[in-house]
């Protein structure tokens, strides 16, 4: 038997061969955003459907009106809620709107640096459209938006709020 050595409580044998070595795992896949460092975390997790109950049972029986108030907002109103849910109703029938509602994931997460995760856009959106849809609904929702009323609305809301300086009372000096 070979003589052993102790290291901080765990012993090794000297029996010519090289003991345990520190190794680092591999590195996580090269993405330009994560290189820049500002990917940001999705505010809700893609399986936190039931969050919003009642955008969960819209989606879930009639996914084109999520993916209109989507659109309209990711494309800052250069298409309209119905023009986009029309399109989207019309790929259900193909049984590929996966491949127009993804182009939207991807361009929401280039505005708000989000992270391509749990798995590639067009991945999410082919495993679960549903899901997806009420995922990137609730985003833009924490970030603001009210989502039933649509682009212009939101900005209007935003102008009126920013453009009201608080209001001096004169009259009460010292």
């Amino acid at each position: 038997m070979y003589p052993s050595t102790y290291d901080g409580g765990v012993k090794y044998e000297t029996s010519g061969f090289p003991g345990p070595m520190n190794v680092s795992p591999c590195p996580p896949p090269f993405s330009a955003a994560a290189a820049r460092g500002t990917t940001a975390r999705w505010s809700t997790g893609l399986c936190h459907c039931c969050d919003d109950p009642a955008n969960c049972l819209i989606t879930g029986f009639c996914p084109c009106v999520t993916f209109g108030q989507i659109a309209e907002i990711v494309s800052r109103g250069a298409v309209s809620c119905a023009a986009s849910g029309f399109v989207y109703a019309v790929l259900a029938l193909t049984g590929l709107p996966c491949m127009y509602s993804c182009f939207y994931r991807s361009r929401m997460r280039g505005q708000y640096d989000l992270e391509e995760a749990p798995i590639a856009d067009c991945l999410v959106h082919f495993c679960c459209e549903p899901c997806s849809l009420c995922q990137e609904y609730r985003e833009l929702k924490n970030r603001g938006f009210d989502m039933g009323i649509g682009w212009e609305a939101n900005m209007d809301r935003q102008q009126r709020g920013m453009a009201n300086a608080p209001t001096v009372i004169s009259g009460m000096n010292r």
